[in-house]
């Protein structure tokens, strides 16, 4: 059985689903979960609590919904950043990834209020996405690039709803790092030519 606590944090998700963080006000809050501003600091002490517990709570989310997708059966030839995609895109994910990209461009402009919550959520990516990566390559500085590539594409696709044009724009980043890698692997792999012929001759 759940705790008001627990009530009020699930309430709040669904309240900064559709209403975004950005105008997050007390007293309509309060009025929306049909509490009061004063019940909200009793159990959650100040809005900052407030938001850490909101931010938890779909973390927690996120991540279940990434375990079930980790455990279940990869597409053949359906590759990580693509497969990552699709989950982040469907329509049970879109909106808490909304929610935290949205807090990322809060935090661009507010990062005392909203800066430790995306370090947060910042830190959980990075150490995700390296561990999909092949061992030769996992490093902050490599995982950061399709990191930056996803989330340019994501913001894209926020901003004019163009799925198709943005998920091919990904397809193609991914053939661009396959051709990069085979690249690399026929290098490395091919012998280096000595010269028989002697000096001088």
């Amino acid at each position: 059985m759940q705790t008001r606590k627990e009530e009020l944090t699930s309430a709040l998700i669904d309240y900064l689903l559709t209403h975004g963080l950005s105008e997050l006000s007390l007293r309509p809050l309060a009025a929306e979960l049909g509490t009061s501003a004063r019940l909200l600091i009793y159990h959650f002490d100040s809005k900052e609590g407030l938001l850490a517990a909101a931010m938890d709570a779909m973390h927690a989310h996120l991540r279940h919904s990434l375990q079930a997708l980790a455990d279940a059966q990869a597409p053949k030839g359906i590759k990580p950043l693509r497969r990552f995609w699709d989950w982040a895109t469907a329509a049970e994910n879109l909106p808490y990834m909304k929610l935290l990209y949205e807090l990322q461009m809060l935090a661009a402009r507010h990062p005392e209020t909203y800066g430790p919550f995306l370090q947060h959520s910042a830190t959980g990516w990075l150490e995700l996405v390296k561990r999909i990566m092949p061992d030769d390559e996992r490093d902050a500085a490599m995982a950061s690039l399709p990191i930056a590539v996803f989330d340019g594409l994501f913001l894209e696709l926020m901003s004019t709803g163009d799925r198709r044009r943005t998920t091919r724009a990904l397809d193609r980043f991914i053939e661009l790092v396959e051709q990069a890698r085979l690249h690399r692997t026929e290098t490395v792999r091919k012998p280096r030519k000595v010269s028989t012929r002697k000096r001088g001759t």
